[in-house]
């Protein structure tokens, strides 16, 4: 069966391995291939893995030792996997409880199959999920939809029906918190449960992570005491716009990852900004000119700097003609 992989020589082999499986985008379903002293490592993301791999597709085989959904159904179901719960997309609540079956007894380690039951809603941008299917012998006290995502080394706790995360993103945080130096004050406007703030911490910045969402709050708290950076990690819950005062001037780099709506924000950005600043800007724009706005709306609002774009990066594909794309801009007055 051809299957998206990543191609690298051999000698790469085993730190490609660990950096994919790092990142959540390992297939371990499908077995490693080795030709012709190249390895192929099956992803589940190949738009993902692009961004920083040569992806080929590749007859591979699946692990023998290891019983799938789609052996037992006939089908290859489509899922996603985010810590050890399953996450299914389906209209017919009968054929999201065959699947959520298959999952549970299938080889996979997974205590809990959600359905998505609505789209990213309201300012804490969280959504309604049907729990399909738990294991009863599962050892765990939480509620089905918390979980541990591990990516890049880090873990987050996190409830899927009170925060909002998104692991395919993983690649592009990992993107951007490479770029923090040790002696750093970052600022995450949007900060959820973490995922820039505490990979920030941790290459030594000082981190201020603010959010409306008083459940991401908590959870970026225990994140941040799970992966060793309390101490440099300050979690602020609150509309940013009224915390930008606090910080006003301090940061010496703002990661705006609020996509839809982050030009309404720029200006707590630009408070927050000190003499140089690096600005991560978020946003979802139509193909034929998916920079322009973000662009001109963060030369509109700093008129106090010299701007100047390091990146003009496309994150993935959102919709049709619509792509998520970021601006690395730095900020020098």
């Amino acid at each position: 069966m051809d299957r998206p992989c990543v191609r690298v020589p051999r000698e790469a082999g085993e730190r490609t391995r660990q950096e994919l499986a790092a990142a959540g985008l390992l297939d371990d379903e499908y077995e490693i291939v080795v030709a012709d002293g190249t390895l192929y490592l099956p992803v589940t993301d190949p738009e993902a893995a692009a961004k920083s791999y040569e992806v080929a597709y590749r007859d591979v085989s699946p692990h023998d030792r290891q019983q799938t959904p789609a052996d037992l159904l006939g089908f290859d179901p489509s899922y996603e996997r985010l810590g050890d719960v399953a996450i299914v997309d389906e209209d017919d609540p009968e054929r999201a409880a065959t699947v959520a079956d298959a999952i549970l007894d299938s080889d996979l380690p997974v205590r809990a199959v959600v359905d998505r039951a609505s789209k990213v809603k309201g300012d804490l941008r969280v959504r309604d999920w049907t729990v399909v299917a738990t294991d009863d012998d599962a050892e765990t006290d939480g509620p089905a939809t918390e979980t541990v995502h591990r990516e890049y080394g880090f873990e987050y706790l996190l409830d899927l029906s009170r925060v909002y995360f998104s692991p395919r993103l993983a690649t592009e945080r990992h993107r951007v918190t490479e770029q923090v130096d040790a002696d750093e004050q970052a600022v995450d406007m949007f900060a959820g449960v973490g995922p820039f703030a505490i990979p920030m911490a941790a290459r030594g910045a000082t981190v201020v992570g603010v959010d409306l969402n008083p459940a991401a709050i908590e959870y970026l708290r225990e994140n941040a005491r799970r992966n060793g950076v309390a101490d440099r990690v300050t979690a602020v819950e609150g509309d940013v716009r009224d915390v930008a005062a606090d910080y006003a001037g301090w940061a010496n780099r703002v990661v705006m990852n609020l996509p839809h709506s982050a030009d309404e924000f720029l200006d707590a950005a630009v408070t927050l900004a000190s003499d140089d600043c690096v600005l991560h800007y978020y946003d979802i724009q139509h193909e034929d000119d998916p920079f322009g706005p973000g662009e001109r709306a963060i030369r509109a609002t700093a008129t106090d700097y010299d701007v100047d774009v390091l990146t003009r990066h496309v994150v993935r594909s959102y919709a049709p003609h619509e792509l998520n794309v970021c601006l690395d801009v730095r900020l020098s007055r």
